[in-house]
């Protein structure tokens, strides 16, 4: 239809942020952007992770294919992977993948000369470079104790030894899951409730208990005073539709009426420490532009920065 514009501009509200954990709403937008917002966070933004490993010695239990695997999973600090060349596209080093601006080079030399076993971890890991070290998990205080020594690679016993040269490099969730930035990314519908005052009055307390009963999450209570059903947490509904049967086994179908925002989602980001969760977030909307930009069919066609380019100046803290 001519003069029909379906061009959104969609804007996110930062709920609760931390280095670790994020949750936020994105607004006037659809499921399709939502859902490829969540994508790239989880495969699309690069993080640097091992990716070579030369052994030199190893009399451990566990074989070399074994270790190399443990190590490239140990999530390393990525904060300036989106500036880093990718190996392949490197002329640097001609795709080899072992110069300063595509990889970091890790060294790992411990040997039990002790009756202990000694517990070799990714802080037994030295890096060429201070800025990509593997990822420090203190305790709830703060400070680093005895049985937070980092992640464990594997133990030794008296005499046995291993000594290692690793490689890491930037990669992303799509290639390899060890790269994936993101631990958990979720996202549901904003659910709209509304009770029917009028027919929730002609409902006993003890049946009022009952509708509110049949909700696994809690999403209702009644409140002690009025003795009226108020909905104490709309976001605990999981669209299970239980309340909604109570309601029909009842013979009051209508009396709580629940929708879904179509264009409002929750979103709850969980980073495996690789990047803050903030950050995630905004490489992923940056790659996510890059990727709209790409398939521009012509020269009147909305500019993905038109739509996204103040989605980051958006953030704020609700």
């Amino acid at each position: 239809m001519e003069g029909v514009s379906y061009q959104r501009f969609p804007k996110i509200k930062i709920r609760e942020v931390k280095d670790e954990c994020m949750k936020f709403e994105l607004r006037n937008t659809d499921a399709s952007i939502a859902n490829a917002l969540r994508r790239v966070m989880i495969a699309e933004v690069p993080t640097m992770a091992i990716d070579l490993v030369e052994i030199e010695v190893n009399s451990s239990v566990l074989n070399d294919e074994f270790i190399a695997h443990r190590l490239g999973l140990i999530p390393l600090t990525s904060e300036r992977a989106m500036s880093m060349r990718f190996s392949r596209d490197c002329d640097a080093c001609d795709g080899d993948g072992q110069c300063e601006y595509c990889s970091v080079e890790f060294r790992l030399s411990a040997k039990c000369l002790g009756d202990q076993t000694l517990d070799v971890t990714s802080k037994d890991l030295y890096s060429s470079d201070h800025s990509v070290v593997p990822v420090d998990f203190p305790d709830s205080t703060g400070y680093d104790s005895p049985e937070q020594r980092g992640i464990v690679i594997v133990k030794l016993r008296r005499g046995q030894e291993l000594r290692l040269r690793a490689i890491a490099r930037k990669g992303i969730g799509k290639d390899h899951a060890k790269w994936s930035p993101a631990a958990t990314v979720t996202f549901m519908y904003e659910p709209e409730i509304h009770i029917n005052e009028d027919m929730m009055e002609t409902l006993s307390l003890e049946e009022k208990q009952s509708l509110v009963d049949s909700s696994p999450t809690k999403v209702f209570d009644i409140d002690p005073n009025t003795q009226k059903v108020v909905v104490v947490d709309a976001e605990a509904y999981t669209y299970d539709d239980e309340v909604l049967k109570k309601a029909e086994a009842m013979g009051k179908p209508g009396i709580i009426d629940i929708r879904a925002k179509e264009d409002s989602f929750i979103f709850t980001v969980e980073s495996t420490g690789a990047i803050k969760a903030s950050q995630l977030l905004l490489n992923a909307i940056d790659v996510l532009k890059q990727k709209l930009d790409a398939v521009r069919l012509s020269d009147d066609t909305v500019d993905a920065d038109d739509q996204f380019g103040e989605l980051g100046a958006h953030m704020r803290v609700g």
